[in-house]
C-alpha cells in the first residue's frame, strides 16, 4: 500500500455517502488518527458516529478545522466555493483543503492566489445506489479514479499530502488541469444526464394515435435513460457550476445530430454505416481499456528546483497522458543545494517509459 503522508486529524465537511465512505476508508486503513465531522443535516452526525465514519462530531467549522492535516469539503457542488473559503479562513498554514465536487473551475475562480496555495481540488469518480451515510462503504473508492486539480500556486507539500490521502482509500489519484477536468466531466457525465432527461421528457409527451411511447420502451431505452431525473436539485447545481463546459458539449452534440439529420435527408447510407461503425470502435476501446492497467511498479527519481508549481506541473503532465502515480514523495532542496528530489512510483513498462520522456521534455533530470 502507498504511504499516506497522514497521521493527524482529518475533517469532513459533510458526512453523506462520499464523506461517510471517506471516513470509513481512512479509519479502516489507519490513515488518520482522528476523523472529525461537520454536517448541518438533522441526525447526520449521530448516524456517522454510529456507522464509525467519524470519531469526533463537531458543531461548526471553528471546532473541526483547526489542527486538521486535511479538510475535505463534501457538500453539494453549489455550496463548495463558499465553504472552501470559510474553511481556509479557519485553517492554519499547515492544513490543506480539498473537495469532492464534480466541477472545479468555479471553485478556483472564487479563491485568491494566496488561498489557492492551500487548496487542491478533488473529485472521486465513484458513487452508490444509496445516498447518505447509511449507504457509505469503506471500499467505495477502491480502484476508482480520483481526480486532483492542483494549480501553479498549490504548495508541493500539501499536494503530496492530498495525494497520499487519496491513495490510502484505494483510489487512483490522477492530476489534471481544472478546465480539462470540467470539460471531461461535461462530456462523460453531465451531458449524458441531460440527454437521458431529454429522451425521457420526449417519450413522456409522445403518444402516436393514443399509444404511449413509455409503454413501448425496450431495454435500450431503459439503459439510455437510467439516470434521467436523478436528484433534480443536485443536477441543476452541477450543470450551473459547470455551465461553460456543458454549454460547449451540448452545442457539439447538437452539431453531431445535425449531421445525422443531413444524412437521413439525403439518404446517405454510407455515412450512416460509418457513423455507427465509429461508435462501435469507440465502445470497444472503452471496454478494453481496463485490460491495459497494471504491471510492475518502478520508482523514478526526478531532480526538481525548489520553486512553486513544479510538482503540480509534473503530476498534471502525467495525468493528462493517462499515467497513474501510485505514490510520490518530495524532498525539497536545502539552502545549499541546487535542486530537491521527487520520487514517483509508476506501474507498467510502457507507462514508465512514457513518464520518463514527458518529464525530460519538461526539462527535468530523471533516473
Amino acid at each position: 500500500m502507498a504511504t499516506t503522508g497522514l497521521g493527524g486529524p482529518v475533517a469532513l465537511i459533510g458526512v453523506g455517502l462520499v464523506g461517510g465512505s471517506l471516513g470509513l476508508a481512512l479509519r479502516e486503513r489507519g490513515a488518520a488518527s482522528e476523523v472529525r465531522g461537520v454536517d448541518p443535516a438533522p441526525g447526520a452526525l449521530e448516524a456517522a458516529l454510529e456507522r464509525g465514519a467519524i470519531t469526533t462530531p463537531c458543531d461548526d467549522l471553528a471546532a473541526a478545522v483547526p489542527g486538521a492535516e486535511v479538510v475535505v469539503v463534501c457538500a453539494p457542488v453549489g455550496e463548495i466555493p463558499g465553504l472552501v473559503r470559510d474553511v481556509l479562513a479557519h485553517a492554519d498554514d499547515r492544513t490543506v483543503v480539498t473537495d469532492v465536487g464534480s466541477a472545479k473551475s468555479e471553485v478556483l475562480a472564487a479563491l485568491s492566489p494566496t488561498e489557492r496555495e492551500r487548496f487542491c481540488g478533488g473529485h472521486p469518480v465513484a458513487g452508490g445506489e444509496r445516498s447518505g451515510v447509511a449507504g457509505a462503504r469503506a471500499d467505495l473508492f477502491e480502484g476508482a479514479t480520483w481526480f486532483l486539480t492542483p494549480t501553479g500556486e498549490t504548495r508541493p507539500d500539501l499536494l503530496e499530502r492530498v495525494h497520499g490521502m487519496v491513495a490510502a482509500t484505494g483510489a487512483m489519484p490522477v492530476a489534471v488541469d481544472a478546465e480539462v477536468h470540467d470539460h471531461l466531466m461535461a462530456l462523460v457525465s453531465h451531458l449524458p444526464h441531460v440527454m437521458a432527461s431529454v429522451l425521457m421528457r420526449q417519450a413522456v409527451s409522445t403518444a402516436p394515435q393514443g399509444r404511449e411511447a413509455l409503454r413501448s420502451a425496450g431495454p435500450s431505452f431503459r439503459d439510455l435513460t437510467r439516470v434521467a431525473g436523478a436528484n433534480p436539485v443536485l443536477w441543476a447545481d452541477i450543470l450551473l457550476s459547470n455551465r461553460d463546459a456543458v454549454l460547449a458539449e451540448t452545442r457539439r452534440h447538437r452539431a453531431d445530430l445535425a449531421e445525422v439529420e443531413a444524412a437521413l435527408e439525403s439518404g446517405d447510407r454510407e455515412w450512416l454505416e460509418g457513423f455507427f461503425g465509429s461508435a462501435a470502435e469507440g465502445r470497444q476501446r472503452l471496454l478494453a481499456q481496463e485490460d491495459a492497467v497494471g504491471g510492475d511498479v518502478v520508482r523514478l527519481t526526478v531532480a526538481v528546483p525548489n520553486r512553486p508549481g513544479v510538482l503540480s506541473e509534473i503530476a498534471t503532465a502525467l495525468g493528462h497522458a493517462h499515467i497513474n502515480i501510485e505514490d510520490l514523495h518530495l524532498s525539497p532542496a536545502r539552502a545549499d543545494e541546487p535542486s530537491g528530489t521527487l520520487s514517483l512510483d509508476i506501474a507498467g513498462d510502457m507507462a514508465v517509459a512514457r513518464a520518463v520522456d514527458l518529464i525530460r521534455e519538461k526539462g527535468f533530470r530523471v533516473s
